[in-house]
């Protein structure tokens, strides 16, 4: 059976989960909280030497690490990978960007004030300066349309309504977004995200 290496309350790893559960995938979650240090044990470096959830063991003991590349390899074959090869690579440009100019603003204030209990005056202004970026330009990407890449929802979705759903934890007020929170709920009732 798959096995899942994950803790509840990241995103990355929520997104994981969501995918398996939208294609009805049998799974083993393995609550692994990363603030323990455990991702730092010696059997979990074997798994992932860089030491990070999500990870999943496929069936035939394979791992694998970072979670769009899950996303993409349990995705494959799907309506959520368009067929188009212009939409298949805007899906790509949009999980490239999530990780990189997304979740590293979005997730980490989050992480920060919900997480670590951290004060508004203590985190640094350009991570919510960024983030407040991030978030603009998802407005922009969203303007006129419904989902990200493609006629309807793709990985792009799913990866970036991981976070992007729980933004208000980290003090980002999605209402000056409008587009990006009407695209919350239509992601969130596409995948059946409670």
């Amino acid at each position: 059976m798959l096995t899942v290496y994950g803790d509840i309350r990241s995103g990355n790893c929520l997104k994981v989960k969501w995918l398996l559960e939208w294609l009805r995938r049998d799974y083993r979650w393995i609550e692994t909280d990363v603030t323990t240090g455990v991702t730092r044990s010696p059997q979990f470096l074997a798994l992932n030497p860089a030491g990070q959830t999500p990870t999943i063991v496929l069936e035939d003991g394979r791992a694998l690490a970072q979670s769009n590349a899950i996303l993409v390899h349990m995705g494959e074959g799907t309506a959520l990978i368009p067929t188009d090869a212009y939409d298949r690579a805007r899906m790509f440009e949009w999980l490239f960007w999530e990780q990189y100019s997304h979740e590293p603003y979005i997730a980490v204030v989050r992480f920060q004030r919900a997480i670590a209990g951290k004060g508004a005056d203590e985190i640094e202004p350009r991570l919510i300066e960024r983030g407040h970026a991030a978030l603009a330009r998802m407005e922009t990407g969203l303007d006129g349309r419904d989902w990200l890449a493609g006629p309807g929802p793709s990985l792009a979705d799913l990866a970036l309504v991981a976070y992007t759903r729980v933004a208000h934890e980290g003090d980002f007020d999605l209402s000056a977004y409008p587009a990006v929170r009407a695209w919350v709920g239509r992601t969130e009732a596409a995948f059946g995200i409670a």
